[in-house]
């Protein structure tokens, strides 16, 4: 860790430390959601079975098997809850699942490379920190092997196609957005015309940082930097005056480029002969890292803490999660503050914070409505706001619900015609027909005629509700008692018993195809997977 970055740890941890209740962070996050509620009607816990298939889908990316959901109900430990998070967060499946999510938060379905997920697994398998994490994303330091793949997110948003321009002001945005909570995008001619906050010497601070940066491959992936050497111009398109500026984060002091003579501005010169990349003796990558992920910025630390939340809870405290400024603010200001100082605190550790907010109330409380009300207010989180499941979540959710994850697990034959195994296959049709588009941020849950049609007409998900390889179906049709094989279906696919009426009505079924009893239980069966409740997380 370097001077910078320690003294500002150390004087922003002196200085939030007395803040610091005495109870532990998810009982503090529970009174400030009560305090804002103003006796509002709050909905009550949820029950075993949804509380269970929302932990299992946050830490593992799944759905509970049925044998783990029998399990969990049977058990009356009064803190079996706690515990389930316990083993959760230190499970074999939380890291994957970690990566995932932060692939999705990070890349926004702009293309995939091993490097960069290695990179990820390596991190969260090692529970490393946020700031370090962001550290090594922003420096992409190709001379360290350990973080290579840490480059990718900058290294494919300079990635272009034939003539097309190199996108800094993508780059310069994404970086905005996505480490400071500020959607910078309108402000690179001029102010942003409805953002008051947001000011286009803004934009070119930031830019000023990756302004010669250049990308060498972006399968390795690997990035370089020319020597910055002047500020940056920028003029804005109504009021024609000439500003520059230097490297500079929204609202923190500008660096000034350093003097150097002619020929000293690298410490290991660019080799055109040998098309090798210099390193410069001032880079601005590097003071990027040392800048923003620091724990003394305060962007860095409430953007991340929102983004946090938003992944447990499926709505930022502040909505949307770039849109940080005066006239979007918090719906829990002094909550936000406590989460991004506590994680400051707790030196970015992702998974302590995830765990805290999971053993709130908050976090364990029903998607049903409190009784008399017809609606909630999503902002005030006294109901459980239902999240859209990524595609990663549906496609373990649809392979654990059918009984074919530990098969394809197990079993990864390639495709025929094809360089990939059938797990890494199904992966990508999953993602072609359920993921969002490339750039375009998953944070809403909405239903798509690409999915719908993906889950109607695919061989894929229709060989599913056939018997093989051990599946449900397959299980299924070996018991005899049609009421007991009503439950395993509902516990299967939705985690939960049915109701009566659902009972009933799947009774009704499978008596009117009793001499097709098997092709009556795969119909069924896609019927309850096909359904909003089992694509959203409730």
């Amino acid at each position: 860790m370097s001077l910078i970055r320690f003294l500002s740890l150390s004087s922003l941890v002196f200085l939030v430390a007395p803040a610091c209740a005495d109870e532990p962070l998810h009982k503090q996050i529970d009174q400030h959601i009560k305090a804002k509620a103003a006796g509002k009607p709050i909905s009550p816990p949820t029950d075993d079975a949804e509380f269970l298939r929302r932990v299992s889908l946050d830490f593992q990316g799944r759905i509970p098997s049925a044998t783990e959901i029998r399990e969990f109900l049977a058990d009356k430990s009064p803190d079996k809850r706690a515990k389930r998070i316990d083993q959760l967060v230190n499970g074999p499946d939380y890291p994957k699942r970690m990566a995932d999510q932060f692939h999705i938060m990070l890349m926004e379905r702009m293309g995939e490379n091993p490097k960069w997920t290695e990179y990820l697994l390596k991190a969260f398998t090692e529970n490393r920190p946020w700031d370090r994490i962001a550290h090594e994303i922003l420096k992409a330091d190709r001379e360290n092997e350990a973080t290579l793949g840490a480059a990718f997110f900058i290294a494919k948003r300079l990635d272009k196609v034939g003539q097309e321009t190199t996108d800094f002001a993508g780059l310069t945005r994404d970086v905005g957005r996505i480490f400071l909570g500020k959607n910078l995008q309108c402000a690179q001619c001029h102010d942003h015309l409805f953002i008051d906050d947001y000011k286009q010497e803004h934009f070119q601070g930031i830019f000023a940082y990756i302004q010669n940066v250049y990308i060498i491959d972006v399968k390795a992936p690997s990035v370089g930097e020319k020597a910055t050497t002047e500020k940056v111009a920028f003029m804005s398109v109504f009021k024609k005056i000439n500003r520059m500026t230097g490297p500079a984060l929204p609202g923190e002091k500008e660096t000034e480029p350093p003097v150097f003579k002619k020929g000293e501005e690298y410490t290991i010169a660019p080799n055109p002969k040998t098309k090798t990349p210099g390193v410069p003796k001032f880079s601005t990558l590097s003071l990027l890292a040392e800048q923003a992920a620091n724990p003394a910025n305060k962007d860095f630390a409430r953007n991340i803490a929102n983004r946090l939340w938003f992944i447990m809870m499926g709505r930022g405290i502040v909505h949307p999660l770039d849109l940080h400024h005066s006239d979007n603010p918090p719906s829990h200001p002094e909550l936000l503050d406590l989460l991004a100082k506590e994680f400051v605190t707790h030196k970015f550790d992702i998974k302590w914070f995830l765990r805290e907010v999971a053993l709130s109330e908050t976090y364990q409380r029903s998607s049903l409505l409190p009784e008399g009300e017809t609606k909630s207010a999503p902002e005030l989180f006294l109901t459980a706001v239902e999240r859209r499941l990524s595609a990663d979540q549906l496609l373990w959710s649809t392979l654990e619900a059918v009984g074919e994850r530990e098969y394809l697990l197990k079993n990864p034959k390639p495709v025929e015609g094809a360089k990939v195994d059938l797990l890494t296959d199904t992966r990508a049709k999953f993602t072609q027909a359920f993921a969002n588009a490339a750039r375009e941020p998953e944070e809403e849950f909405t239903p798509s005629l690409r999915g719908t049609l993906f889950l109607l007409n695919s061989a894929l998900v229709q060989n599913s509700f056939t018997p093989r390889f051990g599946n449900l179906v397959e299980r299924l049709s070996k018991m005899t008692d049609d009421d007991k094989t009503v439950d395993e279906l509902y516990l299967s696919i939705l985690t939960r018993l049915p109701s009566q009426q659902e009972k009933d009505l799947a009774l009704k079924h499978l008596k009117k195809r009793a001499d097709q009893r098997t092709v009556a239980l795969g119909q069924f069966a896609w019927a309850l997977l096909a359904s909003i409740e089992f694509s959203v997380n409730h």
